[in-house]
């Protein structure tokens, strides 16, 4: 039975969701933390308790997104080296899920825009969302390599090759903004088809 949440959780639970929310129509620079209190229906003050600076909150948004979508504990996946493929598809899913979701789209489109002019906004969402992903891959990566299942030199590359791949015509379609989407059949025939080239190329 899970735990009733307290007064204190409800709120940055509201703080996060108007936050992210906000950031995602937005943008970083044209979101306020006045403007993230009126959406959360808290005060201002409320906002500054749970997050002591709109960089703070930002970053909390972002972690909140890869969490939703499992992304923060993918090194827990199921490691069995019998499951290998059913698990880096499933970890493929969920990435593909993620980065072409509206909200990640938009926030990443933000940060591009304002790369030059607000260089830190993108190194946060760097930081908070790729890095900490490309990491838990790693991660997972080593651990195929210490079971023998897989033969890789550098974990680190291994998960950037991974999740590159992964990205495919459907993030280019989304970000463009192209009507033409491929089909659900399509986009997830590139993932399996990904996940055994990639298993082919480290065997």
């Amino acid at each position: 039975m899970n735990k009733p949440r307290s007064k204190s959780e409800e709120k940055r639970s509201l703080i996060l969701a108007a936050a992210e929310q906000l950031f995602t129509e937005k943008g970083f620079q044209s979101t306020s933390m006045d403007m993230v209190a009126k959406e959360a229906g808290v005060s201002k003050q409320t906002v500054y308790s749970h997050f002591g600076n709109k960089d703070e909150l930002f970053v909390a948004a972002i972690n909140k997104k890869c969490i939703a979508y499992d992304l923060a504990t993918v090194g827990v996946v199921d490691l069995d080296p019998a499951q290998l493929r059913a698990s880096l598809i499933t970890l493929a899913q969920r990435f593909s899920a993620l980065i072409l979701s509206n909200e990640a789209v938009n926030v990443y489109r933000t940060c591009v825009s304002q790369a030059e002019s607000y260089p830190h906004v993108a190194r946060m969402f760097h930081t908070a969302g790729p890095k900490q992903v490309i990491a838990e891959v790693a991660k997972m990566m080593a651990a195929y390599q210490q079971m023998g299942v897989l033969k890789i030199a550098d974990s680190h590359t291994a998960a950037v090759q991974f999740l590159l791949m992964m990205q495919g015509e459907q993030r280019m379609r989304v970000e463009l903004n192209i009507e033409e989407r491929l089909s659900e059949e399509a986009h997830q025939k590139y993932i399996h088809d990904s996940v055994d080239m990639f298993i082919r190329a480290y065997s």
